[in-house]
């Protein structure tokens, strides 16, 4: 099947007047116009292709890249606003329509907006969305406590920074955790910080490797978060008192902190242990 809004691995099939026409494994086929033909090419050869609709509805195929595929999220810019919605230059000789209904604020010419982009399933058009919200979805988390993820930044809040994760879920950078300048649509490597209640995902921005932390560090990183970042064990501590408060040996425990230290997570001071 060949897929509106992304890209297609297609068939050259033959030359014609207006272009290649190109196909797939189902007999599908799908023009592409002579500005995109490539200056070799056989009759045979495969060919990678985005397929979108154009000014009158038709699929088409083009090598141009555009700025977001169906599923995705990007910040493009408002070049027209009529009477039905907002048109968004999306890299594409045809704009991208944005209707009202899903505007989360009112569109302005020359403004700047994080999107996604869907395909309707009544009019079967490629559409764009700025109420990114309602494609996200934290019921069934497909991220775990420490992993590495990619996170889109969305929209402010009064405790911090609303994010998008992997694409699937919402998350938040709190204002506490943020030592840069943050701005809509900029991309970053992110860990997921803190699970919370109903799902909720807290994130921290960077790719400190979380994953390779062995069990005795998660679990020690875990006590950090939970008594506002700071622990009072250190060396000196009692084998009794460590084997009760996390259930480990203190050789466990000084191999945990030791690479909890190297991955620069925490601090190591007189008094205790400091979360980064």
């Amino acid at each position: 099947m060949i897929k509106i809004g992304s890209y297609n691995t297609l068939t050259i099939l033959r030359d014609r007047e207006p272009g290649l026409f190109l196909g797939d494994t189902e007999d599908n086929e799908v023009l592409l116009p002579n500005r995109y033909v490539p200056e070799d090419f056989e009759i045979g050869d495969t060919i990678d292709v985005f397929v979108y609709l154009d000014n009158e509805e038709r699929p088409v195929a083009t090598t141009d890249k555009p700025y977001i595929t169906v599923g995705d999220f990007a910040l493009l810019r408002c070049n027209q606003v009529n009477k039905y919605g907002a048109f968004l230059d999306w890299g594409m000789v045809k704009q991208l329509f944005c209707p009202f209904k899903e505007q989360a604020f009112k569109m302005r010419e020359g403004q700047w907006y994080l999107v996604h982009c869907y395909l309707d399933e009544e009019s079967q058009r490629l559409v764009a969305s700025s109420k990114t919200n309602r494609f996200l979805d934290n019921k069934e988390l497909t991220v775990s406590m420490f992993d590495e993820v990619d996170i889109i930044i969305s929209h402010p809040s009064e405790i911090g920074m609303n994010v998008i994760v992997n694409k699937k879920h919402a998350g938040l950078i709190y204002k506490d955790t943020i030592f840069q300048d943050l701005n809509i649509g900029d991309t970053f490597k992110g860990i997921v910080k803190k699970v919370r209640h109903n799902n909720k995902l807290d994130i921290v921005i960077g790719q400190i490797g979380y994953r390779n932390i062995e069990p005795n560090a998660q679990k020690i990183l875990q006590e950090l978060e939970d008594n506002s970042g700071y622990l009072e064990f250190t060396d000196k501590s009692s084998p009794e008192d460590i084997k009760e408060a996390f259930q480990m040996s203190k050789k466990s425990f000084k191999k945990a902190i030791g690479s909890l230290y190297k991955d620069r997570a925490i601090e190591i001071k007189p008094d205790g242990i400091y979360l980064k």
